[in-house]
């Protein structure tokens, strides 16, 4: 859906970066996907040194600058402010799955099941974010059900 016009080719591109965000939080959840297909390993082995960065300190640094000074500033373009929203939401979303990954972690006992859960998160992220930037490219709002609702409460 278009509904606020032609987007620029700059503004897509701003627009889809900030997808970056959850692709490299979501690799965490990759590790037993790549250990049985190393060929995806070296596809999504250039983003490790973002990887890197985005844990700690410096990942929530970078996730309040993305919320305060695109998302909240109105002197930016809505689409740009809209998928930067949404990336944080999808973010949120990973990071809530880390945690109940992290409580029930040791009742799961790193078999079966943790793999599962864990292949279908990035799986479902991986899906999200490649919809989402294929989407945003195109010039085009993606919606994600109530990911994009919450979005567009937050965005105005």
């Amino acid at each position: 859906m278009n509904w606020r016009g032609e987007t620029a080719v700059t503004d897509r591109i701003w627009a889809s970066l900030p997808y970056l965000l959850p692709l490299v939080d979501s690799l965490l959840f990759g590790v037993y996907l790549f250990r049985q297909f190393p060929p995806l390993a070296v596809v999504f082995s250039p983003l490790l040194p973002l990887l890197a960065l985005s844990n700690g300190f410096l990942g929530l640094i970078i996730f309040f600058l993305i919320f305060l000074l695109v998302v909240r500033n109105s002197n930016i373009n809505h689409f740009i402010r809209f998928n930067a929203m949404q990336a944080i939401l999808i973010d949120i979303v990973l990071i809530i799955c880390r945690v109940i990954l992290q409580i029930l972690g040791p009742a799961l006992q790193g078999g079966l099941l943790l793999e599962t859960l864990m292949n279908v998160i990035f799986l479902g992220t991986l899906a999200a974010v490649f919809y989402s930037v294929v989407q945003t490219l195109r010039g085009q709002y993606a919606e994600i059900p109530t990911i994009s609702e919450a979005v567009h409460m937050q965005v105005r």
